[in-house]
């Protein structure tokens, strides 16, 4: 399959219009309308109030308005570009920031693995997502007198600690599969014809790898969106959260419209006004998908197998194989047991 398949590809192509639209829509939407909102206060029919703010879903607004009459389908364009843009910074990072890592670890120090997985493994214990709250609340969360820092700033320390949080799951991961490449037979043919670590990294081992790390980059854009999923709802927005420390206080917001901040910023609404919050549930959900459908579409046209498809046979054997051991080890009780009655 050549690499021009891939953007024939049904599902590879749906995914990656969708997010492209996603995205170019937040930029036209801030350049045409420097990021105003349109409100609607109240509808009213012959001089008597129909509806007033939240106002629920109409034709002219599809997904309705916020608490403060705010168009939400608005809000959520305004909020695409740093949503997606950033989720798809820090997954690259993980992944280029993991890949030599890895290649030292699988070729370099194949002797220290065991105890080097063994110490990164601890890591597969901790919340992700309650670590990476208690370090960025200093940093998102705005103090009393206003954040020292800019936004910019702000972004940078995220995109850096969400980054580094992933990176020693990701290199022992990857680490292990330079590792039981780097001990195929043609790996040991290079080596026994002179070619050095670094070539046979090159060469070899990396090309291998290519359509693996494709795969995993779409794999931590999604993780990367359930992470900010998790801080919205702890109130921990992307770019910092606005808090508000009058008498009278107003919840906390976001400070850009991203969409986590959307969820965390309107989740108690999901009773009075289920559209509000469920506006952002459904673009990240709708943005998971396209992501899924881009991974499914390259790994089709690069491999010819189904990608979800085979993880869903391999889950599904291992699960069998699993429940025969079961059945042998309970066959085993009964003889021992009946055994034990005949003595």
């Amino acid at each position: 399959m050549t690499e021009r398949s891939v953007w024939r590809n049904p599902l590879f192509l749906t995914g990656f219009l969708y997010l492209s639209f996603l995205i170019l829509a937040s930029f036209l939407y801030t350049f045409i309308w420097d990021d105003e909102v349109r409100r609607l206060y109240f509808i009213s029919e012959n001089g008597v109030l129909v509806e007033s703010a939240p106002i629920s879903p109409k034709w002219s607004f599809p997904f309705g308005t916020d608490p403060l009459g705010l168009d939400m389908l608005a809000k959520i364009l305004i909020g695409a570009k740093y949503t997606l843009i950033i989720s798809f910074i820090i997954a690259f990072l993980r992944v280029a920031i993991s890949l030599p890592v890895a290649f030292i670890l699988g070729t370099y120090l194949q002797r220290f693995k065991k105890s080097i997985n063994g110490t990164i493994d601890s890591f597969h214990y901790i919340p992700l997502s309650i670590l990476a709250y208690f370090l960025l609340h200093p940093v998102l969360w705005e103090p009393f007198n206003g954040f020292p820092t800019t936004m910019t700033e702000r972004l940078i320390i995220e995109i850096i600690v969400l980054t580094l949080l992933i990176v020693p799951i990701l290199s022992s991961l990857l680490g292990n599969e330079v590792s039981m490449i780097y001990k195929e037979e043609f790996i040991l043919s290079a080596r026994v014809l002179g070619a050095s670590k670094l070539r046979i990294i090159f060469k070899h081992i990396f090309p291998m790898l290519k359509d693996k790390l494709v795969v995993l980059f779409g794999q931590q854009i999604i993780q990367t969106l359930i992470v900010f999923i998790h801080l919205g709802l702890l109130q921990l927005f992307v770019g910092g959260t606005d808090v508000d420390y009058s008498v009278v206080k107003d919840p906390p917001q976001s400070m850009t419209n991203e969409w986590s901040g959307l969820i965390g910023d309107t989740f108690r609404y999901l009773q009075g006004a289920p559209w509000i919050p469920l506006t952002p549930i459904l673009f990240f959900a709708s943005a998971m998908f396209a992501v899924a459908l881009m991974m499914e579409g390259y790994v089709r046209a690069t491999s010819g197998h189904s990608y979800y498809y085979k993880k869903f046979k391999e889950k599904y054997k291992s699960e069998k194989d699993a429940g025969k051991m079961e059945m042998s080890v309970d066959d085993f009780k009964r003889v021992e047991v009946r055994n034990e009655l005949n003595g």
